[in-house]
């Protein structure tokens, strides 16, 4: 299958690894992907502080850059999100029937990474090894807007050597929520507190998620407390082979 992957601004700048990873574990299960530099930022940020208007240009980017795609694959339930929920709105908000037609047009065919692997593909064993302890938090977007269920654990409980263990209220949001964590500095810092407390609870050596967002405030919290517990992307693990431990 050829896929388009949408990378996302966040990877791309600061997570590169993340979009290596998930190009490799694609390939590995053969499928052709395509990266078509066009791509820019999804909108999400834009579109959620109140600049509808900044965001439209990127909605009408996205669909411009992927309505030929066969499929569009992300490595971000957030983003996903944008595109399944936000992007419809964006549309009518701007009274634009052309531009809506295209966006549920395109919509079928977005996916987040554990998603398509697992309700699109039927897919659960990737062939992974990753010889850690591990534990997994469940992003809001993903949880909440896309309903990607079990998907990740899915994924997760079959990767050989990995030893899962169940996060405590896993599905609390972390607190970063993106703009909310700059807007809202002591209640996210709040939350944070609470997720990096369960986090270190469980005593896993990495924590995953299907989020690089999510990964990066979870990651500051755990690294200021010294915590030795890393935080890395649900695609590193699930590119990594006894031959090579991506992550």
């Amino acid at each position: 299958m050829k896929i388009d992957l949408f990378i996302t601004c966040l990877n791309d700048a600061m997570f590169p690894r993340t979009g290596e990873a998930t190009v490799k574990l694609l390939e590995r299960l053969g499928h052709q992907v395509h990266f078509n530099d066009r791509q820019t930022c999804c909108g999400q940020m834009h579109f959620n502080s109140g600049y509808q208007g900044e965001a439209l240009g990127l909605v009408r980017h996205f669909v411009e850059t992927f309505r030929d795609a066969d499929v569009v694959v992300a490595p971000s339930g957030s983003c996903v999100g944008m595109v399944r929920d936000l992007y419809p709105r964006a549309a009518e908000w701007a009274g634009d029937d052309e531009l809506l037609a295209e966006v549920n047009a395109l919509i079928p065919r977005v996916f987040e990474l554990s998603e398509f692997l697992v309700q699109h593909q039927g897919l659960e064993d990737v062939g992974a090894y990753y010889p850690h302890r591990v534990t997994y938090h469940q992003t809001c977007h993903a949880m909440r807007v896309l309903r990607v269920g079990n998907a990740p654990l899915r994924l997760l409980q079959k990767v050989r050597g990995l030893s899962l263990v169940e996060l405590p209220a896993v599905d609390q949001c972390c607190g970063f929520g993106g703009t909310f964590s700059v807007k809202n500095p002591e209640t996210s810092t709040a939350m944070l507190a609470d997720k990096v407390q369960n986090v270190m609870s469980t005593k896993a050596e990495a924590c995953t998620a299907g989020d690089n967002s999510c990964l990066m405030h979870i990651g500051g919290g755990l690294s200021r407390l010294q915590s030795g517990t890393r935080t890395v992307h649900l695609a590193e693990i699930l590119a990594s082979t006894e031959q090579e431990v991506f992550a």
